[in-house]
């Protein structure tokens, strides 16, 4: 899901209409705030930050791969590498998911990109990858539908993995969506598991389809908010009965036992995340952390079931160990990932100083459309990174100086930009929510998706 992604509403859900900030203003940075260069009364923070900082010389993906040479090293023996981006939209930050994957698939081991959309349409570009059947640019417009990442950028990655499978059948690539099931099941979903139990344990399909009447299919989540929220507690309750039925019946074990049980695993989540109050604010901050939680869950899930090593595409709010917004995202995806691996989790959290980026005006529907910002202002983060003497470059927060960690572990007002623009500017510090920073000197939007 993006922020309203395709899936629900990325950051800051769909229902956040009304918990989040409908019409907010960019909130000025305070007059007291520490001033770039003053190092919070210490020592010049630029130039501190300059001992550990690396150039990263391009974003766009290319076969020279000498600066990321470093970023290799801090990454190590990372088993799931978290890779955020400050705006839904951004063309730099999505070709850098594309130049960092192939970089990791090709030096490092790495097999699986993971991006918050849906499971089910995850399984629908895996298929597309591992049989090519099917066209890249129309499965991608099927599945990212209506999110920012129904562009030029996503079809270049997809076409770049499919291309590594043709020539490497023997060490395949693959995609997956970790998120819940928005903006629909389908029947065709559904199908996967009842399919399986026809065919493996036909004496339980009577009770599995009366378990699932009345959800299947969810054909869209928004109208299915309108339900009662007692008639979706019920159904969320079936839900987790149908996938404790299919759980029951590990007897059989097997590839297909496992692949069904996740599949039942995910439309019980969707059911209950969508048992949210969209007009409670406590409700929506509960779903929110619930999500985060599913994603981490399902990441797990996949990097345990295949032993695959997997970079994680999501917002900054999602991969970072703490939010920008805790309010919203009291745990993230990132924390209970950390919490589930260790440090074999590793997240990259992304700013920029100035540019262009896709997000809306309006809480609920309406079109992405591009919104433009000057350089950051006095006070912020963005403001002191962009003195580094490299236009842009990437710097490891661990093992950084003594000084500079000191700035890095201290909270100011930081731009994360998710489905709703504008929105105010929260406190980050960078050091407790990223094992590596990325910061580039100007963004663009990304690219509309060509007929």
């Amino acid at each position: 899901m993006v922020t309203q992604h395709n899936q629900i509403g990325r950051r800051g859900l769909l229902a956040t209409a009304a918990a989040l900030t409908v019409g907010a203003v960019l909130a000025p940075v305070p007059a007291s705030a520490a001033q770039p260069g003053a190092a919070d009364g210490k020592q010049n923070p630029v130039r501190v930050l300059e001992q550990t900082a690396h150039p990263l010389r391009s974003t766009e993906p290319r076969r020279n791969t000498t600066d990321l040479h470093a970023l290799g090293a801090m990454i190590g023996d990372a088993r799931v590498v978290g890779l955020g981006e400050a705006t839904h939209g951004s063309h730099e930050f999505f070709t850098m998911k594309e130049r960092l994957f192939r970089y990791l698939v090709e030096e490092k081991g790495f097999t699986t990109f993971a991006l918050e959309v849906s499971w089910s349409a995850g399984l629908q570009i895996d298929e597309y990858l591992q049989s090519g059947r099917g066209d890249a640019r129309r499965i991608a417009h099927e599945a990212f539908a209506n999110s920012p990442w129904d562009r030029e950028e996503f079809v270049s990655l997809l076409e770049w993995m499919r291309g590594y499978n043709r020539h490497h059948p023997d060490r395949t690539v693959h995609f997956m969506g970790d998120d819940i099931g928005a903006p629909a099941v389908t029947d065709a979903f559904f199908g996967r598991i009842t399919d399986y139990v026809k065919r493996q344990h036909p004496q339980a399909l009577a009770r599995l389809n009366e378990l699932y009447t009345g959800l299947r299919p969810i054909d869209d989540v928004f109208a299915y908010l309108n339900k009662p929220q007692a008639e979706r507690r019920r159904l969320a309750v079936q839900a987790q009965q149908a996938l404790e039925l299919i759980s029951g019946l590990k007897g059989s074990g097997g590839t297909a036992f496992d692949w069904a049980e996740q599949n039942a695993r995910s439309i019980a989540q969707t059911a209950r995340f969508l048992t949210l109050n969209p007009e409670d604010p406590q409700s929506n901050a509960a779903a929110q952390r619930f999500r985060d939680e599913v994603m981490a869950q399902n990441v797990s899930w996949w990097q345990r079931r295949t032993g695959h090593k997997v970079l994680l595409s999501a917002h900054n709010d999602h991969v970072g160990l703490v939010a920008g917004d805790p309010r919203t995202y009291s745990k993230t995806q990132g924390s209970f990932l950390r919490d589930t691996l260790g440090e074999k989790y590793l997240p990259i959290g992304f700013t920029f100083d100035r540019g262009s980026f896709l997000s809306k005006d309006a809480a609920l529907g309406g079109e992405w459309k591009k919104f433009t910002v000057p350089a950051a202002g006095p006070g912020t983060n963005e403001a002191t990174l962009d003195k580094v003497r490299y236009r842009d470059f990437y710097l490891d927060t661990r093992n950084a100086p003594a000084a500079a960690r000191g700035w890095l572990n201290t909270g100011r007002p930081t731009r994360n930009v998710g489905t709703l623009f504008p929105e105010p500017l929260r406190d980050t510090a960078i050091a407790k929510s990223f094992d590596v920073l990325i910061h580039l000197h100007e963004v663009r939007e990304a690219d509309k998706l060509k007929p």
